[in-house]
This record gives C-alpha cells, sequence and structure tokens, in this order.
C-alpha cells in the first residue's frame, strides 16, 4: 500500500508522518490486498487565525472500485486525522462487503427445462 501525505500552509514532520503511517495501518490492515494508494492532505484553513480549522482529506484508491473520500475538519489536527481514518477505514470496509455481495449469484439457479419437476407420490 503506497502512502502519499501532503500538506498546505504548514511544514509535515517526523511526528505528524508517524502518526499518519500509524494510523491508516491500523485502520486498513486487513484489506491492504485491495488498496492501490492512500492520498491524505492535510491542511490548515484559516491559517494562524485559530479556529475549528485543521482539516485531513483521505483519498483510498481501490482496486477495480470507486475511490473512497473521507474529510474531517477539528480543531486538533491529531484529532482530524484520527476521525478520518478510522471512518476510512469503515467506509472501505463496506465498500468491499458490498462488492463481495454484488459478486455472488443473487440466488437459486433455473430449474433446467428437460428435466421435469418430481411430483409427490
Amino acid at each position: 500500500m503506497q502512502i502519499d501525505i501532503q500538506t498546505r500552509h504548514f511544514s509535515l514532520t517526523d511526528a505528524l508522518r508517524g502518526h499518519v503511517q500509524r494510523r491508516l495501518a491500523f485502520a486498513l490492515s486487513a484489506r491492504t490486498d485491495h488498496i492501490q494508494r492512500v492520498v491524505v492532505r492535510l491542511f490548515d484553513v484559516n491559517g494562524p487565525r485559530g479556529g475549528t480549522d485543521k482539516c485531513c482529506h483521505v483519498q483510498v484508491v481501490l482496486s477495480h472500485l470507486p475511490d473512497v473520500i473521507i474529510k474531517d475538519t477539528e480543531a486538533d489536527l491529531y484529532t482530524a486525522i484520527d476521525r478520518a481514518t478510522d471512518r476510512a477505514g469503515r467506509a472501505v470496509g463496506r465498500r468491499l462487503g458490498r462488492q463481495r455481495i454484488r459478486g455472488r449469484s443473487g440466488g437459486m439457479p433455473a430449474a433446467s427445462p428437460d428435466i421435469a419437476p418430481r411430483r409427490p407420490a
């Protein structure tokens, strides 16, 4: 699983990079064989003005399925990362679960026309 972490309006520290990688590994570890790439964008909406403006945008690129995109905004960047990665893990699980259900045959196979149904004796 390839992880791309991008920041806007601040620099990416080693601690922040490690936190994102740990949280993604925990949230997506059971599904890594279906994931091609994860793009994480971290940005500060208001800059130095403060407020609830730290945003974490997670895009999970899946094989042969639409991407899962999660965005979370909080006052604390670590909280935004935690919530976004948890939600991404659940969303990927739901998306893959739906795909497995659709891939199966929907019911009983149709009876062959050349075989007559059994009648009770």
